[in-house]
């Protein structure tokens, strides 16, 4: 994979993110309006503030105090309006965004190479998909308005503050500086620690992940504990550096209650001589102090908002990692045939897995299957018997060497065409926790209820389907848990019978069922091979024996090949393995 250099800050959060809120410029726009209206309407009440008391203290009429008491009642309600407007405006515009910034990264995580996959956990991925945009949802969802707001209110605070007193604003504007100087430090030092915390918490995700998901596994190896240990790890490792940015944070908000509360004092301190000296009233004195306290307030939110921009920052760079990620090939584009007969010819392929590039699979492997042919694949655990599958169904693509379908090369071949004419039964296949109609329906979405239980006649899954109470609408659970392994496997054919592809692969497809399911599953695959060209990956005799030929892989090369009368008269790996699996029985 390339890598490319990372963009600069100003177009990482926020050039990215605002081409995803551009559907919402209607919503956002409104929501700009009243939160300008709420903002001014906050920044007027010092004034009104300023105007009861230095009536009072001038002893004016008191309906000069009941106007602008009742005019301060409305002005109050104007900003309650516009606030509430404001927050549902800008929080479901966020919303949006953020769900369309997460099916974005979800449809590239889908589309990207199985090599990608191979280096990247589960649990740090969906860490990716959950945590991270969640980190930016809160600054597209909240922040922006409050970010806006407070900038309003600081722009508009130190402007009133010129107004009422030159003299006392020079004196708080003294501070501002030193603020937004540590605010810089705090930020960048906050961002790196952020993209750091972010990953630690992927990790301890990760292994929850795999817990759960192995929780039959945990169960039976009483590991619970084991399991717990080493989450609590993770939590750890992402705890320390949590602490760091915690205590980052403390200091910073510390220091600017510190600057706040000082510039307060400088305004009581300062605003009481001028009082005394009659060069300022004393309602000028409180509404400046109630000014001063705003921008205070505003300038500890921008920090505080500064450090979430920062830690929404590192969380959308690690997406947008992922969804500026060009896999190796694509998912779909190329030559998509008319028909397809089904010869593959495999010529001096050479692999390595991209995780593994030190330890070479196939080398130099050959060989070539007629249409219609059944050749079981056999030979030791690791010789690249299920290698050979993920290439024929290009999850990879070989390092050397090529392989042909009815003479084309697969990279020349649309890989999802390629897919939908692959029909694929392993040996534990994989249901998704839904119905039993979804799951036989998975290859062809569109399948009607008939031709569903077709398939399911075909594979001889009806019969235990409809014994379920509710039938073909029964859940199957996680990974089809709810199922015994041959009602699994029966699915699974049946699910291959719907898409009817043109080339069939079987990967160790009855060998952990019992005697009675295995009768069962073998007859419905014999009807499923019948026409098709058949690749077998076999270990057991009783599914190798009725290929047409058979082919025998040692270390990444074909060594034997003939049927199987043929390699049983043979001294050679076929009949070695064959012996050992009767001396096994």
């Amino acid at each position: 994979m390339k890598t490319t250099a990372k963009p600069p800050l100003s177009r990482v959060p926020y050039y990215r993110l605002l081409e995803l809120a551009r559907p919402e410029a209607r919503g956002l726009a409104l929501g700009t309006c009243f939160l300008f209206v709420g903002s001014v309407a906050g920044l007027l009440f010092p004034q009104a503030l300023r105007l009861i008391v230095d009536g009072a203290l001038l002893e004016g009429p008191s309906s000069d105090l009941d106007r602008v008491a009742l005019g301060l009642l409305g002005l109050f309600m104007v900003q309650a309006v516009a606030t509430a407007m404001r927050y549902v405006l800008y929080l479901t515009a966020g919303e949006r965004i953020v769900n369309r910034l997460r099916e974005q990264l979800y449809r590239s995580l889908l589309h990207q190479d199985i090599a990608f996959f191979d280096t990247h956990k589960t649990g740090e991925l969906t860490s990716r998909l959950s945590s991270d945009t969640a980190t930016i949802q809160g600054v597209v969802s909240s922040n922006i308005s409050v970010l806006l707001r407070n900038i309003i209110v600081l722009m508009g605070g130190v402007g009133f503050l010129l107004y009422t007193s030159l003299k006392l604003a020079l004196v708080i504007l003294l501070v501002v500086p030193a603020m937004a100087f540590g605010a810089v430090l705090y930020g960048r030092g906050v961002r790196n620690l952020a993209r750091q915390v972010q990953g630690m918490h992927g990790a301890s995700h990760q292994v929850a992940t795999e817990s759960l998901s192995a929780i039959r596994t945990v169960r039976m190896f009483a590991a619970e504990d084991t399991e717990v240990r080493r989450y609590s790890e993770a939590l750890q490792r992402a705890f320390a550096l949590t602490r760091r940015q915690l205590r980052a944070s403390g200091f910073f908000s510390g220091g600017g209650v510190f600057g706040a509360y000082a510039a307060v004092a400088l305004v009581f301190w300062y605003g009481g001589r001028l009082v005394h000296q009659h060069q300022l009233t004393v309602g000028a004195l409180t509404s400046f102090l109630v000014y001063t306290l705003l921008v205070a307030m505003a300038l500890s939110a921008l920090g505080d908002l500064w450090g979430d921009l920062m830690k929404a920052t590192g969380a959308t760079e690690r997406v947008f990692e992922i969804i500026d990620r060009k896999p190796a090939f694509p998912t779909r584009g190329g030559l998509r045939p008319e028909r397809m007969e089904g010869r593959l010819e495999v010529e001096a392929v050479h692999f390595r897995y991209p995780a593994r590039p030190d330890s070479p699979v196939l080398q130099g492997l050959e060989l070539a299957v007629n249409p219609g042919e059944a050749v079981a694949v056999v030979g030791p655990s690791g010789g690249g018997k299920s290698t050979l599958v993920a290439l024929l169904t290009r999850l990879y693509d070989p390092d050397a060497g090529r392989i042909l379908l009815d003479g084309r090369d697969l990279r020349e071949l649309d890989p999802s065409w390629l897919r939908q004419q692959t029909g694929i039964v392993s040996q534990e296949p994989l249901l998704f926790s839904c119905s039993i109609a979804d799951n036989i329906r998975y290859g062809r979405p569109d399948a009607t209820d008939a031709e569903v239980q077709a398939a399911a006649r075909a594979a001889h899954a009806h019969e235990f389907i409809q014994r379920f109470p509710e039938g073909y609408l029964t859940e199957v659970g996680e990974r089809g848990t709810q199922l015994s392994g041959g009602q699994r496997q029966r699915v699974a054919i049946a699910r291959a019978m719907l898409v009817d592809p043109s080339l069939l692969i079987l990967d160790e497809a009855t060998s952990a069922l019992d005697a009675e399911s295995e009768h069962l599953v073998k007859d419905a695959l014999e009807r499923l091979m019948k026409g098709r060209t058949t690749l077998i990956i076999a270990h057991r005799l009783s599914t190798v024996s009725g290929a047409d030929r058979v082919v025998v892989i040692e270390a990444g090369r074909i060594v034997q090949s003939g049927d199987h009368a043929t390699l049983m008269g043979e001294e050679g790996l076929y009949r070695r393995l064959v012996e050992r699996q009767f001396v096994a029985a």
